[in-house]
């Protein structure tokens, strides 16, 4: 029995069911670096793929540069450009500046007496001329107090000539000595105190008149009025700062402008030969000319803060294209220059300091330098030119010396008008593909404006 009891049974093998995982038996060492290599060769290949579309990708960049490059020259090495001819004409100099339109008269209408409004006779941003009717003054009260001074002066007026009459009596009288003489020399006094009287009586008068005259308000000079002030039924009291009315003169009008006090001695010049110098009125944009006058005078001091000296001119405008306080570009023709070479600004390059041109002679270019003078109107004074020359006047990055030129048209209006202005100066010589620049000058003003008042 006890043997019995210590055979154990062996144990049997149950396959696993189909809910039970199977056990997972660990990986090896091989397995991971297989692993790792896949890695870093995908790695490689993606850097790879990357390489390769940068090195397309530049290479297609290049190409269409070459052929960019290869386009800007025409078959046969020639280059199409615009030209021009130097020619022998006139040349006005002139002043640049910016002004502003000043009014020779502007005058702010107040009240000399206080009353109520009864009219107001002008429309805002009417011409009236001299003596229209603007505003009228309730007068009655004034009317009524004029009519007592001249009640007064007719009394007194009378009372002299009966006064004189009395004189006349004694004066005979004494001839007879009837009388003391002492009663004719008192009664020639106090004719003369009745005199003075009357003579108060007329001040009264002609003060009461002038206060009537002051309750109907005209215009004392000719020109635009502005925006109504004051309406019918309010009390205006006299020697008031509030203006009832503004009248601008506008016919003539005047510009005042600044230049530097580097040209004074130009102008100061011209006027002392009693020169009439003409003067340009532009819009902001410069394209269309407002007016055309003459200057007038200078002023007696120079701005030592600016450098500038202020000038007046005077416009007749006639088609009242000038307005008040207007800015305005002005140019100041201070001389002319008679029988030199022009030619187009657009085709004069510059180098540093040095200017020049591309000459076109038997169709190939060649570079010539050249002075520099006046401009105006998109036309440049030159020397080193001879008139006829043909010069270049485009495609001036793809010229060189001996370059065959192909001589194009040039289309009206294709070009800009602005000359261009000579770069920061530099003592190199001058280079085929070298290119203008231009700097700009601006000159500083400060607008002067002219008002007065007129009390009535």
């Amino acid at each position: 029995m006890e043997k019995e009891s210590r055979i154990t049974t062996a144990p049997t093998y149950e396959p696993p069911s189909e809910h039970e995982p199977r056990a997972r038996h660990p990986e090896g060492p091989g397995s991971k670096s297989k692993h790792r290599v896949w890695v870093w060769l995908l790695v490689l290949l993606i850097f790879g793929l990357i390489f390769w579309w940068v090195i397309r990708r530049s290479g297609s960049s290049a190409t269409e540069t070459s052929t960019g490059a290869g386009r800007r020259m025409p078959a046969g090495g020639s280059v199409t450009a615009t030209t021009t001819t130097v020619t022998k004409g006139d040349l006005g100099v002139f002043l640049a500046a910016i002004g502003t339109v000043t009014p020779v008269y502007t005058v702010s209408i107040v009240s000399q007496v206080t009353g109520e409004v009864v009219a107001v006779h002008y429309r805002e941003g009417q011409l009236v001329q001299k003596g229209d009717p603007l505003i009228d003054i309730y007068a009655a009260p004034f009317e009524a107090t004029l009519k007592q001074a001249e009640g007064t002066l007719d009394k007194d007026r009378h009372l002299l000539e009966q006064q004189q009459m009395d004189l006349a009596r004694y004066q005979t009288a004494l001839t007879r000595n009837a009388i003391a003489k002492q009663q004719v020399e008192d009664q020639e006094k106090i004719v003369l105190q009745q005199q003075g009287t009357v003579k108060a009586d007329e001040g009264v008068v002609d003060y009461d008149r002038v206060q009537v005259k002051f309750c109907h308000i005209t215009s004392p000079i000719t020109g635009r009025v502005g925006l109504r002030l004051v309406d019918p039924g309010n009390v205006v009291t006299a020697n008031s700062s509030t203006a009832l009315a503004v009248v601008t003169q506008i016919q003539p009008i005047t510009v005042v402008f600044t230049i530097s006090e580097d040209n004074l001695q130009k102008v100061l010049g011209q006027l002392h030969k009693l020169q009439t110098l003409k003067v340009q009125a532009l819009d902001r944009a410069q394209m269309n000319t407002l007016a055309e006058g003459k200057l007038v005078t200078t002023d007696n001091l120079i701005d030592t803060t600016t450098g500038t000296v202020k000038l007046r001119a005077v416009f007749e405008n006639k088609n009242n294209a000038l307005f008040p306080n207007q800015f305005v570009n002005t140019r100041l023709q201070v001389d002319t220059l008679h029988s030199v070479n022009l030619v187009a600004s657009s085709a004069i390059q510059h180098n540093g300091t040095q200017a020049f041109v591309w000459i076109i002679q038997n169709g190939v270019a060649q570079i010539r330098n050249v002075t520099t003078g006046a401009s105006d109107n998109n036309l440049t004074q030159v020397d080193g030119v001879n008139p006829g020359d043909v010069v270049a006047d485009s495609s001036f990055e793809k010229l060189q010396n001996g370059a065959k030129v192909n001589p194009a048209q040039q289309i009206p209006g294709e070009r800009n008008a602005t000359p261009p202005v000579t770069t920061s100066p530099t003592n190199s010589a001058p280079q085929p593909n070298a290119s203008s620049n231009t700097n700009s000058a601006q000159s500083t003003h400060q607008p002067g404006n002219q008002k007065g008042s007129s009390k009535h």
